[in-house]
């Protein structure tokens, strides 16, 4: 279907919210599901598995198609990608079986490097921190791997505060409310202070990954080194950001 017929489709539906149009556009843009869910899965790994990532984010199209208002000139790709996305996070939200161990050793982690960076006043090696955990540094990147879930939960939900700013901008008048403005200003303003807190390679990993969406396969090309470093430098980005924006209660 190409973009006139969508246009088509979108108005007709618009107009008469008939359930036979509305499984059509379901039908239309489920493979937008799968691509969202493909890319989180790349990141999850055998945590989860893909089919029911494209289970939970299948909620969020539907919600998408029903809310979004296609007089307002945003492209539906776009809306309904935060809706896919924050589905599948929401769910995993609400699973509930991240191990009370888990949380322990993600707590562990971030006390250990709260205390050897203000101790030295820079940023924590992984030697320094598996010696304060009495592990190796082989078994701290296991630890990292397995918090990948809890530190996209948390971390999700501060990129969301962002989406929902930038929607309700973009859904709005030209004026905007001026708390809106204000909370804009600060959000952006803790993602700048955040991000000169990382390594320039780190940087890279978040900026292709969160912003340009690219996967981490795609993104270890242009940095050319390994995917599993890839992952490695977007794990530590992920813990420091965390860190830094606060520690928010998921369970």
């Amino acid at each position: 279907m190409n973009e006139d017929e969508r246009s088509r489709l979108w108005n007709e539906y618009a107009k008469s919210r008939k359930a036979e149009i509305r499984e059509r556009l379901i039908i239309e843009y489920a493979g937008l599901v799968k691509v969202v869910a493909g890319r989180l899965n790349m990141y999850l790994g055998y945590a989860v598995e893909q089919d029911d990532l494209i289970g939970y984010g299948s909620f969020g199209l539907i919600d998408a198609i029903d809310k979004f208002d296609c007089t307002k000139g945003v492209k539906f790709e776009t809306y309904a990608s935060l809706r896919i996305r924050g589905s599948i996070i929401d769910h995993i939200r609400k699973m509930d079986w991240i191990p009370r161990t888990l949380r322990q050793r993600q707590k562990k982690m971030d006390q250990a490097y709260q205390k050897i960076e203000f101790e030295t006043g820079r940023s924590a090696t992984d030697e320094e921190v598996a010696k304060e955990l009495e592990i190796s540094v082989s078994e701290l990147e296991q630890w990292r791997g397995q918090m990948k879930i809890t530190n996209l939960v948390s971390l999700d939900e501060f990129f969301e505060q962002g989406s929902e700013l930038k929607e309700q901008s973009n859904l709005s008048s030209h004026f905007q409310q001026p708390e809106i403005v204000m909370e804009k200003q600060e959000l952006k303003r803790e993602l700048e202070e955040v991000l000169e807190t990382l390594t320039e390679n780190e940087k890279k990993v978040i900026a292709l990954y969160y912003y340009e969406e690219l996967t981490l396969k795609e993104i270890s090309h242009i940095l050319e080194v390994s995917e599993s470093r890839v992952s490695q430098l977007h794990t530590k980005a992920l813990q420091k950001m965390k860190k830094k924006l606060g520690n928010i209660d998921i369970y």
